[in-house]
């Protein structure tokens, strides 16, 4: 064996440069789309259907600057990780822990809650004879045979993402033109549904009580980021694919509440876990009903699927910057996938789905949503501060500064309130929890990162320093 044989050095495996636009869109809007599947109406029971309908813009509006951030600063910090990355550069150590564990908490909470959809959504066609175990098993079995997807390479999962995702959302515009919007009194009574007497019923607390729930129109838009390192081009591929999920997402939550609020009352509205589903089963025929059902399954099947993507990147961000241990940083030689994250984190998922329910799981995943973008607002701040415009290249720049970060920070801060009204025990266990794990962090894990290497971006000292 030559010399030149022995000394030579292996070679590197990193992630795959392979995704572009389409499947930017696919990952985004596929997390996000169930939210109009389920989730969002819960916002009626708060404060009618007309808070639903204002709190879908209002939310919506949280969500444009959240997209219109993350475009600006991902498209300059192009690395797995997405805030993780961008924290990391901007604020410091212990906030990019902190943001990974939102992220990874967000996303893994996200996929619990889509797991106990699908169940949930097969058993009321089953019947009393589907038991806790075919329940459980269908659980697992959709967390289990994503991952497996995740781990064989992120084109596919993403390709399967897009053909699935564009399924679930042709069929909101098939049952939209279904019911002739242009004839209300045909089908749809939204007149009737909503009158002055109960259009607020709650008043204006109401509609503040509903931004906790409101939050699940759009939860996860920002997953687009965790694809910065795998896109081709991510000044192009990054912008333009989460700005157009963002278009998606709101044309698809106005028809929905718009075919929902016309069809049931809301004091109905607000309590079913199957909105869509039951719109479908309300027009009478058996085809939009069937498809319906189709469309819920795939929609918590893409979600499920992008969030494992997600929360695995950010998880596998953790171990190459050894911040968690470096055994997670592995990118598989043939795959070019982040697998020992992927298979970590998939009996933590199962574990989640046996126990809670539902509703738990989407607050939990909203809590760690509503922390990230908390940090986002005061992020993008930074960012522009220590590095003004002109100052580095970016990929994009996002216009309107500083008005995005301001409105996105006020609507967190009204959000929290919103949460503290129904889940105030959880929302104060989660930030115990968040404040425990940072101790652990600053007094343990930090002496074991190497501090010269995780910063990789080649910019100048921010200003002031």
């Amino acid at each position: 064996m030559s010399s030149t044989t022995v000394n030579e050095a292996p070679q590197k495996v990193s992630l795959s440069r392979v995704l572009g636009p389409g499947h930017v869109w696919a990952l985004g809007v596929g997390i996000v789309l169930v939210g109009e599947y389920t989730g969002w109406n819960f916002a009626a029971d708060k404060g009618g259907t007309l808070a639903a309908m204002i709190i879908c813009w209002v939310i919506g509006l949280l969500y444009t600057s959240v997209a219109m951030i993350d475009s600006e600063v991902t498209s300059t910090v192009a690395a797995a990780g997405g805030q993780y990355a961008q924290a990391k550069h901007i604020v410091g150590p212990l906030m990019a822990f902190n943001v990974a564990l939102y992220l990874v908490f967000a996303y893994t909470m996200l996929e619990v809650s889509n797991a106990i959809l699908v169940a949930d959504t097969i058993k009321s066609y089953a019947g009393e004879d589907f038991t806790y175990w075919y329940h459980s098993g269908i659980e697992a079995a959709v967390i289990v045979v994503l991952a497996a997807l995740n781990y064989r390479g992120v084109l596919m999962t993403l390709n399967v993402n897009f053909v699935i995702t564009a399924i679930a959302f042709i069929a909101i515009i098939i049952l939209f033109f279904s019911v002739q919007p242009w004839s209300q009194g045909a089908i749809l009574k939204l007149g009737d549904m909503v009158t002055p007497e109960n259009a607020l019923p709650y008043g204006w607390l109401g509609v503040i009580a509903g931004f906790h729930w409101g939050i699940w129109y759009y939860l996860g838009i920002e997953g687009t980021t965790q694809a910065a390192e795998e896109v081709r081009s991510p000044a192009r591929s990054l912008p333009y694919g989460t700005m157009a999920g963002m278009i998606t997402l709101l044309v698809g939550a106005s028809i929905t509440w718009y075919v929902c609020a016309s069809l049931m009352p809301w004091q109905y509205l607000g309590s079913t876990v199957y909105p869509l589903l039951d719109a479908g089963r309300l027009t009478e025929n058996k085809t939009l009903e069937y498809m319906m059902f189709i469309a819920t399954v795939l929609s918590a099947l893409a979600s499920a699927n992008g969030c494992i993507n997600d929360a695995a990147r950010a998880w596998f961000s953790l171990g190459r910057d050894r911040y968690l241990p470096s055994w997670f940083s592995a990118v598989h030689p043939k795959y070019r996938t982040p697998y020992r994250s992927i298979i970590f984190l998939v009996p933590i998922a199962i574990a989640f789905a046996f126990i809670s329910d539902i509703n738990q799981a989407i607050t939990f995943s909203i809590l760690s949503g509503v922390l990230h973008y908390t940090f986002m607002a005061i992020n993008i701040m930074m960012f522009r501060k220590k590095w003004p415009l002109g100052s580095i290249r970016r990929g994009y720049t996002h216009p309107f500064h500083p008005l995005p970060a301001i409105v996105l920070f006020i609507l967190c801060v009204v959000t929290y309130f919103a949460i503290f009204l129904g889940y105030g025990a959880q929302l104060t266990a989660m930030v115990v929890f968040y404040i425990i794990m940072s101790l652990w962090f600053h007094f343990y894990r930090y002496q074991y990162v190497k501090r010269g290497d995780q910063f990789t971006m080649p910019w100048p000292k921010p200003q002031g320093y």
